[in-house]
Formats: C-alpha cells, structure tokens, sequence
C-alpha cells in the first residue's frame, strides 16, 4: 500500500494504514486467521504476523480461538477487541430520551430510557442528558469515562452560526443559548449534535437499504415529516442545519402555512404528515380509528390498509400515496438522487404496497426517477444512526496507531 497524497510513505504511515485496514476486515468479517488477513491485505505472512502481533500489544485485537473443520491443522483466529473503546448515542424527543453505548465492534452493550414527559421538563436539559447517559454507561457496565464520544440526535438543527436549535419548538427546555456550553462542561467526552432525520439515512448508508449510494434521499415520517439528503456520499446539513426540513415545504393540494417555524408545521406536513391520516381514515369511513398518539395511530392505520389494500383502504394508501410523491417531485427535481429511502414508521408499515403506489405517482410527476426502497433499519434508527457516527470518529481515533 502506498502513503496518501502529500504523506510520505514512511514505515510508521504504512504501517499505520496497513492496521488500519487490518482492522476494518476483521470488523467487516469477523475473526480471521494470519493467513486470511494476509490474502485480504496483500501482505506477506511474516509482516501479516508482525501486524496482528503489533495491534494485539497495544490492545486493538485479541486471539478468539480456532478455525475448525477444514483440511491441516486448525489455524488461529483473531477479532476486535470489543473493549478496545466505547461509543454512546442519545435518541431525544419531547417524551423521553433514549441512550446506549456500544462496543468498538458496534454491539450494543447497555441502553437505558429517560421519560421526559411534559411541556415545561421537570429537570434541567443537562441533567436529563447525564442521567440518560449514565443510565446506559451504569446498563453496560461501565463509568463515563469509558465513553470515547457521545452523539446526541434530536429534532431541528443545531445552527452552527449560533449554537442554538431551530426548527423543534415542540422539544422543550433544549433552546437556551448557552445550552451546548453547558453540556461540554459536564461531559467529559467530545461531544456532536445531529438531526434525527440525518441519523437514520447514516444507519440506512452504513447499515440498511442505502448502503453502496452515494446520492440518496431518505424521507421520514413518524412525529413529523422530514428528510435528509446524502450527496456524494456526504450529509448536506444546510447553512442553518436545516436542510431536508421538509415539512415546511408549500405543495399543491395544502393551503399556504405562514410563520411556519411558529406554527412548527407546512403544506406537506399538512398533506402527507402522520396527523393527516387518522382525519383520512374518518372521511373514508374507516372505522375505528384507534386512539393514541398519532404517530402510532397513523402507522397502525397504514398497516391495516395496506394488509387489507380494497375499498377504503385501498383509497388510503392512494390518497396517502399521492400527498407523499407531491412532495418527493420537488426534492427529486432539485436533487435527482439515485435512490429514495422511505422510512419511520408511518412509511414502514405500509411496506411493498404503499411503496408501490409512491413510485407510480412520483413517476407521474416528477422527470427523474429515482428508485423507492423502504428502509432496512426498524429498531430505534435515530439511535443506531447516532452510535454509528459515534462509533465512526471512535475508530478514526483509537485505530490510528500512527502516533
């Protein structure tokens, strides 16, 4: 392997990117052998030995046992070492924050959940955030300091020009200007802050239906309507943070909203949001409609129609079908991606039928086509998308053995 552009291809930086990539295939594979490693790196076997000797002393790899069942003698094999870092992510919406810490490997190791119920938070935002936190640090066995880096993913943007949260007026207590100062000084890890939206397309890109895209829209819909937008295999956040926050985008069929930001909705939210759907089902005479929250509500009745898919079910998922492809031809004909991710729950449950339905619409009415996938990652993504950010800039640093 040669040194990067501008790097002189020192032993010490070869070495380091040979380690590196060492150890991204056992992350890849799994426990592989010397020799294994060697046909995967282009390395020779004595430096292959060297190599794994090296990353086993400064506790980066560890012997897992033998390979068995194939012809010779049985051969070793080697892993991450799992306690080699920890990873924490928060997951935070105005009824609790969720948080768990992961292993180096990604393995979940503890979780924890925090109700925050209430429209004034009974604790300050900083003291919800480190009790949520060591909730799940104390789950996994852990001390706060194990922690390497913490991502804590909410509704909004934080405004890099400001520091301070836009577009989440619902999220309380999570405004004050000097919030994230407060927050650096009573964590003793790097601490980064991310849109929910754009946490679930990094679990779809590194884990899900996105993986391999480089240019990719994910649009969500759960509490609210949003979307991120990958291209060239990056985020695009915006100037204020908040690009995708498409829930106030105008669109036919929804009367003007003004003051958006205040009345914290928009034409497409109206149209094609998850509170649309229960007044949907009532016109349609769908009955009963379930209550709840109306994000579960909204998701049970899509699964329902797209299970049942005839008669006013069947005009649901159309109707419902129509206002989301309404919305996507703007975003497609701005962007064309390659790939639209449909995801959250009131999108996931009407699985391949409502899938269906949007593509045809979108192809009404939009001239690029990108091909629609529902999203692969169901289990709390905004979640598994904050510990793979973690977890990214976690191996960045510990993997580095060229210091």
């Amino acid at each position: 392997m040669a040194g990067s552009a501008g790097t002189p291809g020192t032993p010490r930086v070869l070495r380091a990117m040979n380690d590196r990539a060492a150890l991204d295939l056992l992350l890849a594979h799994g426990p592989l052998s010397r020799t294994r490693i060697g046909k995967l790196t282009g390395l020779s076997k004595p430096t292959a030995s060297q190599l794994l000797a090296r990353l086993e002393a400064a506790g980066l790899v560890l012997a897992t046992g033998t390979s068995e069942g194939r012809p010779g003698p049985n051969a070793q094999l080697y892993a991450v070492d799992p306690r080699a870092a920890h990873a924490a992510g928060l997951d935070v919406t105005p009824e609790r924050i969720l948080a768990a810490v992961a292993d180096v490997t990604g393995r979940t190791v503890g979780e924890y959940e925090l109700p925050t119920p209430g429209r004034r938070p009974a604790q300050p935002v900083v003291r919800q955030v480190t009790d949520a936190l060591d909730g799940a640090v104390k789950a996994a066995g852990l001390a706060r300091g194990d922690v390497h880096r913490l991502v804590i993913g909410t509704p909004g943007a934080f405004d890099p020009n400001t520091g301070r949260l836009r577009y989440a007026s619902h999220l309380p207590g999570w405004h004050s200007p000097s919030l994230l100062d407060e927050l650096a000084a009573a964590l003793p890890m790097p601490v980064e802050y991310e849109n929910d939206v754009n946490l679930v397309a990094i679990a779809e890109q590194r884990l899900g239906a996105a993986r391999g895209h480089e240019d990719f829209v994910l649009l969500w819909n759960e509490g609210g309507l949003g979307a991120a937008l990958v291209l060239g295999g990056r985020l695009h956040r915006g100037w204020t943070g908040g690009a995708g926050e498409v829930g106030f985008l105008p669109v036919p069929g929804a009367p003007l909203v003004r003051q958006v930001t205040k009345a914290n909705s928009g034409g497409y939210q109206e149209l094609a949001g998850s509170q649309a759907i229960p007044q949907l089902a009532r016109e349609l005479g769908i009955q009963p409609v379930p209550t709840g929250p109306y994000a579960e509500v909204a998701a049970a009745l899509v699964a329902q129609a797209a299970r049942i898919n005839e008669g006013p079910h069947l005009r649901l998922l159309e109707t419902y079908a129509t206002g989301l492809a309404t919305g996507l031809a703007s975003l497609v004909s701005v962007l064309d991606p390659e790939l639209v991710v449909l995801s959250g729950a009131s999108l996931t449950a009407g699985g391949e039928p409502l899938r269906t339905l949007v593509q045809a619409e979108l192809e009404e009415l939009a001239a690029s086509r990108p091909r629609l996938v529902v999203g692969d990652v169901h289990e709390h993504p905004v979640l598994r998308g904050a510990l793979e950010s973690a977890l990214a800039a976690t191996r960045d640093e510990v993997f580095d053995t060229s210091r």
